[in-house]
């Protein structure tokens, strides 16, 4: 028997789907994260810190020790300290005395010149002066102030105090572990506190290393020392740059020590060097650790480029050891800025005196100018210019001498006239012909 089964009709296959005419578009690309600018300033800042803090060791480590210093000095600063000798002079009653170092050229009984330089600068900066009017017999005299060359720079003060809460709280522990911890207990019980001899105010005294820092009043008393104990009054002052606001205080008082007054390239206001270069961090490490950057420096704010590297360096190594940048600074931050050239000049004690104004003409308009005003200032002041920088450099502070030579010797027929100018090499020998004239 055939059994009959209904199948279930199949479905039609399903009609192929023509392919579409345009393709899916392409996923899109990532997003490309934004830069974050944080992330430059915070590498920028670590490279700098770090900078900051290995100069700022490196300036540290440096040797402080006088005896090591001297012995790394060059033979150009040897032989200049070995021409030279020290004087001690006293700041204050209860301050030791601290060394000055004077350089002098010329017999001893012949008349004086003293030359006083700006901050930052040095003696050695007029040892061709001295020279040149020593062999001519003036007794000529040039001394470091006491920050600058070979003079001191820091000085040992005592310094009082009671101490602070670490120092108490060592005090106490230092009385329990002498005296054993029931003392303690046997004070509390008869008396209801512990006598702790520090219970009364101790006075410590300490011994510390401070930067020699004066002011005008300060150099008035070593200026005073130096002319007393060298014999030079009546004396022929000669202030450089910022030696004016230091020295002009003394002028007024002892007017009967000074013979004549010059003032090269001075100003009362400012610095030829910047003192923002010895002061600001990093700056300071880079300006006195290379000489390169020493001597451009030199170039831009004090003198013109000059052949050879051995006077830059002298200079840096004398601003650098054992740490007479600080007392720059300090003295820098001390100079009279309200002194009134005006006031000063037609003063009792000053406007009878001799003065003499010499002025860099070269060096920019503004600093022209400046002489002009300093120079309108003192109507009784001659008016000289020359063709170097605001620091004594080579042949112009010869040229310079010659002058100052023929103005102590009281050869008025001889001297330039006022608005003059010392510029090359036929001004000094017409200066050294008039010279051996005299002669």
């Amino acid at each position: 028997m055939a059994l009959i089964t209904e199948e279930e009709p199949q479905p039609p296959p399903p009609n192929p789907t023509k392919p579409s005419q345009n393709p899916p578009p392409p996923p899109p690309p990532p997003p490309t994260p934004t830069p974050n600018p944080f992330t430059f300033w915070f590498h920028f800042t670590l490279l700098v810190s770090l900078l900051t803090t290995l100069l700022v060791c490196l300036s540290t480590l440096s040797p402080q020790d006088p005896k090591s210093w001297f012995l790394s000095l060059p033979t150009n600063l040897r032989s200049h300290y070995s021409k030279g000798r020290i004087i001690k002079v006293q700041i204050t009653p209860n301050v030791p005395p601290i060394a000055v170092f004077t350089i002098q050229s010329g017999p001893i009984k012949s008349d004086s010149v003293l030359f006083v330089h700006g901050l930052g600068c040095s003696s050695y900066s007029f040892r061709k002066t001295i020279e040149f009017l020593g062999q001519r017999g003036l007794n000529a005299v040039a001394i470091d102030l006491p920050g600058s060359g070979f003079s001191d720079k820091s000085m040992m003060v005592v310094e009082e105090g009671s101490g602070g809460g670490l120092t108490r709280v060592w005090e106490v522990y230092s009385e329990i572990r002498e005296k054993g911890l029931f003392w303690g207990f046997d004070q509390l019980v008869e008396k209801g506190y512990v006598d702790f001899e520090g219970n009364d105010v101790r006075v410590r005294k300490r011994e510390a290393v401070m930067a020699i820092e004066l002011g005008s009043e300060e150099m008035g008393r070593v200026l005073g020392q130096v002319v007393d104990s060298m014999g030079l009054a009546p004396v022929d002052l000669v202030l450089h740059d910022s030696a004016l606001g230091l020295g002009a205080n003394w002028v007024l008082e002892n007017p009967g020590l000074v013979r004549s007054i010059t003032l090269l390239d001075t100003t009362s206001i400012s610095t030829a060097l910047p003192l923002w270069v010895l002061r600001t961090v990093v700056v300071r490490e880079l300006v006195l650790g290379f000489r390169f950057a020493f001597g451009r420096v030199l170039e831009l704010c004090c003198s013109k480029p000059v052949g050879g590297g051995s006077d830059v360096e002298a200079h840096r190594i004398l601003l650098k050891g054992r740490d007479g940048r600080r007392s720059v600074v300090g003295m820098g931050m001390k100079m009279n800025c309200s002194f009134d050239l005006l006031e000063w000049g037609s003063s009792e004690g000053v406007k009878g005196l001799p003065m003499q104004v010499v002025w860099s003409s070269g060096w920019s308009k503004e600093w022209s100018e400046e002489g002009r005003r300093v120079a309108s200032a003192l109507p009784q002041a001659s008016f000289v210019t020359h063709s170097g920088g605001r620091w004594p450099q080579g042949l112009v502070l010869l040229l310079i001498s010659a002058h100052r030579y023929l103005l102590l010797t009281h050869a008025s027929h001889l001297l330039m006239k006022e608005d003059d100018t010392f510029s090359d090499l036929d001004d000094y020998q017409a200066c050294m012909a008039a010279e051996m004239t005299i002669i």
